[in-house]
């Protein structure tokens, strides 16, 4: 049976520098996955090459069966998160969200519902014409994984995306994965340094010195919206 995505003996090299060391992975449609592991471990230069914002110096990429190596992002069909949230500060949180839609040829009331789609799905709704900066970093995420979604791709990519955000936060934010991931099956590939983040996934592939050293499936994935609802004292929604 062919992976739904594929990384085969994928390398990357910057002059002497071995960022990444023939990494080969299969990942399975629906699964919610974690890159695991320190600073400067390959995980991050992996995912960059996946996303294609990074060339790989050797290997392959698939996407069922289909070489995607050559193919630019904006034609890969996957969503990318940032830990910095990538936004335009100048742009409402409903431009921001509306902007990949505006380079395609999209009529105006159709991306407005795709926009608003997004927005009630992220509990961003009556955020829409609010700026960046008058938003807490919970919300920014939010807006990045709305944009992220919001032309509708195969996979959602995250780097760190709970990297500047406090415990809470980015329990909130992993539960909105969860939730996109078992209730839509979108395909889930997240980057951490964090091992309690890790637990929510449903798989976690660890590196090191460029390297995947392990490959580990969780039998029983930490529930983020059970994680919340016993947390206490309640904190004010993000």
């Amino acid at each position: 049976m062919i992976p739904y995505l594929r990384l085969d003996s994928l390398t990357k090299r910057y002059h002497d520098t071995l960022a990444a060391d023939r990494v080969t992975l299969d990942i399975a449609q629906g699964e919610m996955i974690v890159l695991l592991g320190p600073s400067g471990c390959g995980k991050t230069t992996t995912l960059r090459m996946i996303a294609g914002f990074v060339e790989a110096t050797e290997g392959t990429i698939e996407l069922e069966g289909r070489p995607i190596g050559n193919l630019p992002p904006h034609r890969r069909d996957m969503g990318m998160v940032f830990q910095n949230y990538a936004l335009f500060p100048h742009l409402s949180v409903a431009r921001n969200v509306a902007f990949g839609l505006e380079m395609r040829p999209i009529p105006r009331p159709e991306r407005e519902k795709r926009v608003a789609e997004m927005l009630r799905l992220v509990k961003l709704d009556q955020y829409a014409a609010r700026l960046p900066r008058q938003l807490s970093g919970g919300q920014q995420q939010r807006v990045a994984i709305a944009r992220a979604l919001v032309n509708s791709p195969q996979i959602i990519l995250a780097d760190e995306p709970t990297g500047a955000l406090d415990t809470r936060t980015s329990i909130e934010i992993m539960a909105i994965f969860q939730r996109l991931n078992r209730e839509q099956g979108i395909t889930t590939v997240i980057v951490t340094h964090e091992p309690d983040i890790a637990l929510y996934a449903n798989r976690n592939i660890y590196f090191r010195d460029g390297k995947i050293v392990r490959d580990e499936k969780i039998a029983d994935p930490k529930q983020a919206d059970r994680d919340l609802l016993q947390s206490a004292p309640v904190a004010a929604a993000i």
